[in-house]
């Protein structure tokens, strides 16, 4: 066994642990802050259906971002819809047999990694020409987009200019869901792909990307708008109540 793989099982299995460690920390930090006001953003649903809608809406179309600003919806879109393609396109390498739905999928997860990059390409663009948006620019803001984009233009370039044995990268990773670890590629571009990937994963519940989950848990979002129909008191104040 080369150190090589060795050391990318070692990794992975470290990044996984961090991952879901990590989100799962913060999913539970989200769930228990309290939400002592009702503080829907109007025009806001009256009804929990018209919530559940609501929440569809956001998550899928990116509704209130379509309203601020079309051009960074455009992008935003995009790249989210794109990165949605690729993940699936790639549990190919974590399922044996591949499941029908990702088999129909893989013509066009080329096509979607193109979608991403240049989503990418234009959020960060919108960091450097608009000025209020470069006002409010952290560098770790910059950081993210470059790492996102480094990892689309390195998997799409294994894919048209630097091949990699795809067949030993399924055994990898298959062997390590199973703990019975078999040897990765030593191809430059796949290490580096994979690397970033890690690195992705380990940061991510610490990141701005956490936003993900914790679009679900934003009251601004979640509550229903009908403060004069029903009282709302958050659950440490009913606690108080009940002494």
């Amino acid at each position: 066994m080369s150190f090589l793989t060795i050391a990318f099982a070692l990794l992975f299995y470290a990044a996984t642990a961090i991952l879901l460690a990590g989100l799962a920390y913060k999913i539970f930090r989200f769930a228990k802050t309290p939400s002592p006001l009702k503080i829907a953003t109007t025009p806001a649903p009256v009804t929990e259906t018209g919530v559940v809608l609501r929440m569809f809406r956001e998550v899928v179309f990116f509704e209130s971002l379509f309203r601020g600003s079309k051009w960074t919806w455009t992008f935003g879109w995009v790249f989210h819809m794109g990165l949605l393609v690729v993940l699936i396109r790639h549990l190919r390498y974590v399922t044996d047999p591949v499941w029908g739905p990702i088999a129909l999928i893989q013509p066009f997860g080329v096509y979607a990694g193109f979608a991403m990059v240049a989503g990418l390409g234009g959020l960060w663009a919108r960091r450097f020409l608009v000025d209020r948006v470069r006002y409010i620019s952290a560098p770790s803001d910059h950081l993210i987009l470059i790492l996102l984009i480094l990892i689309g233009v390195s998997g799409l370039t294994m894919k048209f200019i630097a091949h990699t044995d795809v067949v030993a990268v399924k055994q990898f990773f298959m062997g390590l869901m199973t703990f019975s670890w078999s040897p990765l590629p030593a191809d430059f571009f796949l290490v580096i792909h994979l690397l970033l990937v890690a690195f992705l994963m380990i940061i991510f519940p610490y990141s701005k990307l956490l936003h993900a989950p914790g679009v679900f848990f934003s009251p601004t979002r979640n509550q229903v708008d009908n403060p004069r129909e029903k009282r709302h008191i958050a659950a440490w104040a009913r606690k108080l109540e009940e002494q």
